[in-house]
């Protein structure tokens, strides 16, 4: 189940004590699904978000609810204490970006689950297990919602890769050194098999699942689901080795560039 990696996931994170109960947490592209995984774990100062029209306000009671763009947040930097986003940035339409808004306003780190990119993966929307566009999100959001930025347009399911995720956060970041967290889950949408209306590919999967549940337990890396934990250096512990702390800010080291490099400069 969805909520099972959810919360197994969170969980690893408390007992490492990476993340605390206490935490003042945002969640973007939120849902019912975040509301019983974070009640479930004891998390009180939670506020979801999303830019879904129909909301009141009241939905995710007992927590807050906040109408956030997740590519474009209307909030400061450093702003909650951890940010979290399940299975959303693949609905917007630069994942990328909502990314580094995540990480902008967290003061400590992020958590995503997402679609993960691999062979398996690529097989299987080649195959038409899996969607390569998510066509089925706006069918069940009666052809209203539930596509790209929650519009009728089904999105593009943007899988990701452990090398691109370290790249992107080190080309916002350049100045520190990050902690980075992957775990993986085989996840089968059922659900949608059953929708279509042919069932050969129900009974395929139905008789493939032990195979496949034996490939990914001996290479997790060919799930489909995966969670990424990104987390923030303290500073100036954290710093890359050429960057130090001053009056400014974060600043270039120039001795250490000096020492090794020398003091000419090249044109």
């Amino acid at each position: 189940m969805l909520i099972e990696f959810y919360t197994d996931t969170l969980q690893e994170l408390l007992d490492k004590g990476l993340i605390n109960r206490d935490m003042r947490i945002l969640v973007l592209c939120g849902g019912n699904l975040d509301r019983d995984a974070l009640l479930r774990l004891g998390f009180k100062n939670v506020t979801i978000s999303n830019i879904d029209t129909r909301m009141t306000g009241t939905e995710y009671a007992p927590f807050a609810w906040s109408f956030q763009d997740a590519e474009n947040l209307t909030l400061a930097d450093r702003d909650y204490d951890f940010c979290i986003a399940h299975s959303g940035l693949h609905h917007c339409a630069s994942p990328h970006r909502a990314l580094l808004e995540l990480y902008r306003v967290s003061r400590t780190g992020v958590l995503i689950f997402e679609p993960r990119d691999n062979l398996l993966c690529r097989l299987g929307v080649l195959l038409n297990f899996a969607q390569e566009y998510e066509v089925l999100a706006v069918k069940d959001n009666g052809y209203t919602f539930g596509g790209v930025r929650n519009t009728a347009i089904p999105n593009y399911v943007y899988r990701w890769t452990e090398r691109e995720i370290r790249k992107t956060v080190a080309s916002f970041a350049p100045w520190v050194r990050h902690r980075f967290l992957f775990r993986y889950r085989l996840r089968v949408h059922w659900g949608r098999l059953w929708s279509l209306k042919n069932k050969l590919l129900l009974v395929f999967m139905a008789l493939a699942y032990p195979f496949l549940k034996c490939l990914t337990l001996l290479c997790p890396g060919q799930c489909n689901n995966f969670a990424f934990a990104i987390f923030k250096p303290r500073i100036p512990d954290g710093l890359q080795p050429w960057i130090k702390m001053d009056d400014n800010g974060v600043n270039l080291d120039k001795a250490w560039v000096e020492k090794r490099y020398g003091s000419k400069v090249m044109h």
